[in-house]
């Protein structure tokens, strides 16, 4: 049985390792950012106001506020998702995220899986979700496998009488976003769930969003507790929903795809480490005989990657690697080259 709750976060608790397991960008936040949420613990007396947060991502998206729903991470939304809806036949497609399935699941729904292929470059094959899916959960880009699916490719599994749910928790570390569909209200059924803990590195205050239809919208705000989002939280989905933000997102985007580029010619040099599929995002997904072993090799060098046999669709020779700046890069490639 795969521990759908085992994520990155695991592997780092040991003090001392650097972390390449986590997929959320390190550094300080940017003062815009920073000088927000400072400033609205001020407030703290006062219970969270949700509607200027509300407006600003829907400004964001070219929608109305009612289609917005701010959650408490995209954690929460997947939650919501499970306890609200109640679909025949709910279907994940994988590898990706485990916490759809996991909170699926335990909210006591039987799901199906779709499994990408490796051999195919984990590429989306709108044909293989069965017709009769009244529930299928995809990524884009999809973690851990780090392909961006085309737009056209996501839109073709909308259909009437079905809920599609995107988590487009990446969707930012993709300069100008060019896959996603979160602006798309023409699509019968969609469910997007963005996260803003992966690229302004706010995964300790626990912020995204879902955006929806207004009645999905309001089932789902109603089964999510009073005041759950805070007013720090609040402040940040304000202030990352600018166009600044925005332009500050794609300048970080552009040099991640120049790192990310890095850290693939440095694997791809090594013997038996393979590379499927076109990694698009802020981690690359190996594949490389004994990873369980090298993972404690890494580990005793004072690195931490993320396991894949957790992953539907994977198993115990996968490794997740998160892309990181080209000294941290190389000094990890030097570790490796000398393991392989």
């Amino acid at each position: 049985m795969l521990d759908l709750r085992h994520h990155g976060d695991v592997e780092v608790r040991d003090a001392g390792l650097t972390d390449l397991a986590v997929n959320v960008r390190p550094g300080p936040m940017p003062d815009w950012l920073a000088e927000p949420v400072r400033a609205s613990l001020d407030a703290l007396a006062a219970y969270p106001d949700q509607t200027p947060a509300r407006a600003a991502v829907a400004r964001r998206h070219r929608r109305p506020p009612q289609e917005v729903l701010l959650t408490a991470g995209a954690a929460e939304a997947f939650v919501l998702l499970a306890r609200v809806l109640r679909p025949r036949r709910p279907v994940v497609v994988h590898p990706q995220f485990t916490e759809p399935e996991a909170a699926l699941r335990a909210a006591g729904h039987a799901v199906d899986r779709v499994l990408l292929a490796a051999s195919d470059g984990f590429v989306l094959d709108p044909d293989a979700v069965p017709d009769a899916a009244d529930l299928v959960v995809l990524g884009n880009p999809t973690n851990p496998t780090s392909v961006l699916h085309p737009a056209e490719a996501v839109a073709a599994l909308a259909r009437p009488g079905r809920t599609l749910v995107v988590d487009e928790a990446f969707a930012d570390t993709v300069a100008g976003e060019p896959a996603s569909v979160a602006h798309r209200r023409d699509l019968p059924g969609l469910v997007v769930v963005r996260s803003l803990t992966k690229t302004w590195g706010l995964a300790g205050l626990r912020v995204g969003y879902l955006l929806a239809d207004a009645p999905t919208v309001d089932a789902l705000a109603s089964a999510q507790p009073l005041w759950g989002v805070s007013t720090p939280a609040l402040a940040a989905a304000e202030a990352c929903s600018t166009d600044r933000a925005r332009r500050t997102a794609d300048a970080y985007a552009e040099q991640l795809a120049a790192d990310r580029d890095h850290l693939l010619a440095g694997l791809r040099a090594l013997p038996g480490i393979r590379v499927h599929g076109v990694p698009a995002s802020s981690f690359v997904l190996v594949e490389t005989e004994g990873a369980t072993a090298l993972r404690e090799e890494l580990r005793s060098h004072g690195w931490a990657v993320r396991r894949g046999d957790t992953f539907p669709g994977l198993g115990p020779d996968w490794l997740r690697i998160a892309v990181r700046d080209r000294t941290t890069t190389d000094a990890f490639l030097a570790v490796l080259r000398g393991l392989r």
